[in-house]
């Protein structure tokens, strides 16, 4: 048998030598299309093919580094069966204006086929800031739902069934401590058990300070509560995820594919090496992770890639690093997420087809969870028709396609696993780069994540400005005039709706209880106790996200960026 293999290499070999001369012969004559063919955003040099040969100089291994589903070390999935049990969890970005509007439109995508609802919050929520506060005037409700107290995540889930819905996520980070607050009082009010269902928040705030900037409080006291987070959801929420670090944003602000998950990756690292600090066993918070990823229509294949190869290294560190025991440790659950940053304004039909591709990737390298922006999200907040189009992409793809009718459908393709071994490789490199540097909090001071992300964004934006880089509509096949595109457009009162609400909110409850739980929080951020518990105390009074944080702005200060940069 050994000698056949070694006849059928030479062969293949032999083979390849013939076709390699013919090609140069070919591009000689006629040349190629394009003078450079790369994946992972550049990284990757591509060649025109891909044989046994290159698995053989990799030294690739299919049952170390490829193996079954729902085996360590994940690559292929997390689950034996994966989509022939069921279908990716389907879900929809959503959150506008009022709480009202935002829980009409949760309603909709329900009646539509949605499992699972993923909130967005206006900004002043995301930086602490009630509605009425001077820094939050025009901007209520404009990107997101306003959520200022426990009273408006009420009227959001006021007619739902939570038991229902597969999980309720939210984008929170500065605030997810509060936001999770909020969430279990109103779970205590209606009798709902917590632990019933799912619940997950990002609470990634180093990547705030890497790349979006709702970030606070000052790095150290940021990570303190974001931890505070993670311990309780350890001990007392079995069901909620109090983690799901992210590379997507990294990416959406232009960061290439491997650098970006490494920044998340090493991200995670500190934040689990904060909470065994605590006395955290590893196995009790890791199996609750959650990782937003993003897929690119830019890059296809090296979606694909990218989330086979990430199931891989998060099983291998959980394993080597932090010497998980549990299984479920060792599996990287994905919320796989349609980028925003690549959709154009231009042309906004074409966007269809763009996030169609993003989803396709998602179902072809095993996410268990996607959530798909709407064609005008370029020009708006995603419209209630835009909106139903995602959904039915998803939909489509799934019932439709054939995708999901057998697992990792690409495994052993010699492209896919050659791109999987490289932004596994690539990857893991700057992960090392991170380590070296005292982790991914000091990295991040010094600018390091900062800098390598808007260096290439910078290399990006001039690709699509020489051409190099074809963005169809925009930089070729362009359009000279376009027809104006129907913006969706939230109620102009609503500010003002928001503002009286709180007024009201303010007259009826018991003012003197809630200057007495939000004292009880400031002596216990003095303290350098765990919050969580101040926090839930706040929220049954119903006291607003502004006095909280503005209770906790006095005891651990304010975040100011740096003047330089990098």
């Amino acid at each position: 048998m050994a000698g056949k293999t070694s006849k059928t290499k030479e062969t293949i070999e032999e083979r390849q030598k013939q076709w390699e001369a013919s090609l140069a012969k070919w591009n000689k004559e006629y040349g190629e299309r394009r003078k450079q063919f790369t994946h992972l955003q550049g990284r990757v040099p591509v060649k025109a093919l891909y044989t046994p040969l290159d698995g053989a100089e990799r030294g690739f291994d299919f049952l170390r580094d490829v193996g079954y589903p729902g085996e360590f070390p994940f690559t292929r999935g997390n689950e034996t069966s994966m989509y022939r049990r069921q279908y990716w969890e389907m879900s929809q970005y959503s959150g506008f204006g009022s709480a009202s509007e935002t829980n009409k439109r949760i309603k909709e995508l329900f009646d539509r086929g949605l499992s699972g609802i993923f909130i967005a919050m206006d900004l002043p929520t995301q930086i602490g800031y009630d509605s009425d506060n001077t820094m939050a005037r025009k901007e209520v409700g404009k990107v997101g739902v306003a959520i200022s107290s426990m009273e408006d995540m009420e009227r959001i889930f006021e007619g739902i069934d939570l038991s229902k819905l597969s999980s309720v996520k939210t984008t929170a980070n500065a605030i997810a401590p509060v936001w999770m607050a909020f969430m279990l009082g109103v779970c205590e009010k209606r009798g709902i058990n917590p632990n019933s269902f799912h619940v997950c928040t990002q609470n990634d705030i180093l990547k705030e300070f890497a790349s979006r900037g709702t970030q606070i409080f000052p790095l150290k006291p940021s990570l303190k509560f974001a931890t505070d987070l993670l311990e309780y959801c350890a001990k007392n929420l079995p069901t909620w995820s109090p983690l799901q670090f992210s590379g997507e944003h990294m990416m959406d602000m232009g960061g290439r594919q491997t650098d970006s998950m490494a920044f998340a990756l090493s991200n995670a690292i500190q934040y689990y090496e904060y909470v065994l600090e605590r006395g955290v066993d590893i196995d009790e918070i890791a199996p609750k992770n959650e990782i937003l990823i993003a897929g690119r229509e830019e890059d296809f294949f090296g979606d694909i890639a990218k989330f086979r190869a990430s199931r891989r290294m998060w099983a291998r560190i959980m394993k080597d690093r932090f010497h998980a025991k549990n299984p479920e440790s060792m599996k990287l659950h994905m919320c796989g997420f349609g980028a925003g940053a690549p959709l154009l304004r231009q042309e906004p039909l074409n966007n269809i087809v763009r996030i169609t591709l993003e989803s396709l990737a998602c179902a072809l390298g095993g996410t268990e969870s996607q959530n798909l922006p709407s064609f005008d999200e370029a020009l708006c907040t995603p419209s209630a028709d835009a909106a139903r189009v995602a959904m039915r992409t998803q939909q489509i793809i799934a019932y439709e396609s054939g995708v999901a009718d057998t697992i990792d459908p690409l495994a052993g393709s010699f492209f896919v696993e050659y791109l999987t071994d490289e932004f596994e490789k690539e990857t893991m490199a700057m992960i090392a780069k991170v380590d070296k540097k005292g982790g991914a909090a000091a990295a991040i001071e010094e600018g390091f994540f900062q800098q390598t992300i808007l260096q290439a964004a910078y290399e990006y934006q001039k690709g699509v400005e020489s051409g190099d880089i074809v963005r169809v509509g925009l930089n070729k096949f362009a359009q000279e005039s376009h027809i104006p595109w129907p913006a969706f457009k939230g109620n102009p009162e609503e500010e003002e709706n928001q503002k009286k609400r709180l007024k009201e909110l303010r007259a009826r409850r018991d003012n003197r209880a809630v200057r007495q739980t939000l004292g009880d929080l400031k002596v216990a951020a003095k303290k350098s106790e765990n919050v969580m518990p101040y926090l839930i105390k706040c929220a049954r009074e119903y006291a607003t996200i502004g006095e909280i944080f503005d209770t906790m702005r006095e005891v651990w200060g304010e975040f100011h960026a740096r003047s330089q940069i990098f």
